[in-house]
């Protein structure tokens, strides 16, 4: 059968190194005992080592041409290859409540909007791992105190432990993008509740990130200015990128309070 066309529209660029493939897939050799959602196969270069490693595999495509594509070369998943839009599906009825894995190569258009998808599921999701933008893959994994680290690294780094595993030239895909990649991986951590209003904990964090450059006295002002001696606070004097997740739940603790 013949080749898929990369298609730009949907952030297509097929990878055809193999063995980065093949260690891609191996992130999830810890998580053999789960079953695995890989998003955006295209031609299926990591599936086939996702299959060699006997896992409990269904993918999701959005590409008709890449789906027929999926179907004539791997028979053995005939009925797990689902031509919808990753973004739009309800998992729950995939999976209920079950736990699942999430792998791919994935596009770099909507790769921070996966994320937010699988943060909804992070109960679920146990492991979540694969390559996208470089750029990207470092906001996700980077720490306090990094001009990367900003709004996804903080809501991530809540429910996961991030590892930034290598990173994977343009030259090893076709086409080319104009930018290397990165994997990353993100495994569950043991949290199962922030306690604070998670809602608040999000508007906070989206709210300090959205004036970077200031201080959190200015940025948080909105939230705080009916206390003014609690934005004597040294944490109010710093800027968001040099606050960590537990300093986050504790603003919201704080802003939880004035409140009452």
């Amino acid at each position: 059968m013949r080749k898929v066309r990369a298609k730009k529209s949907l952030g297509q660029h097929f990878l055809t190194d193999l063995s980065i493939a093949e260690r891609i897939a191996h992130t999830l050799e810890d998580f053999k005992h789960l079953p695995v959602l890989e998003v955006g196969p295209g031609m299926g270069v990591l599936t086939q080592y996702l299959l060699e490693m006997g896992l409990d595999l269904t993918v999701v495509e959005l590409d008709g041409e890449s789906v027929e594509y999926l179907e004539a070369s791997f028979p053995q998943l005939h009925g797990r290859i689902i031509g919808d839009d990753f973004l739009k599906m309800d998992l729950k009825k995939l999976y209920g409540d079950a736990p699942f894995c999430v792998i791919g190569n994935y596009p770099y258009n909507i790769s921070t909007q996966i994320f937010f998808k699988v943060l909804e599921y992070r109960d679920q999701v146990k492991c979540c791992s694969g390559m996208l933008q470089r750029e990207v893959a470092q906001r996700i994994a980077e720490p306090p105190g990094s001009k990367a680290y900003g709004i996804l690294s903080v809501l991530l780094q809540a429910w996961y432990d991030i590892e930034y595993l290598f990173t994977v030239d343009e030259h090893v895909f076709n086409p080319p993008p104009k930018v290397k990649s990165g994997v990353i991986r993100l495994t569950r951590n043991d949290v199962s509740d922030l306690g604070v209003d998670e809602r608040l904990f999000k508007r906070i964090v989206k709210m300090a990130f959205g004036q970077r450059r200031k201080m959190l006295r200015s940025s948080l002002k909105p939230i705080f200015n009916s206390e003014p001696t609690v934005m004597e606070l040294d944490v109010f004097r710093q800027r968001p990128e040099q606050l960590g997740v537990e300093d986050f739940i504790a603003l919201t603790r704080l802003a939880s309070k004035q409140s009452q």
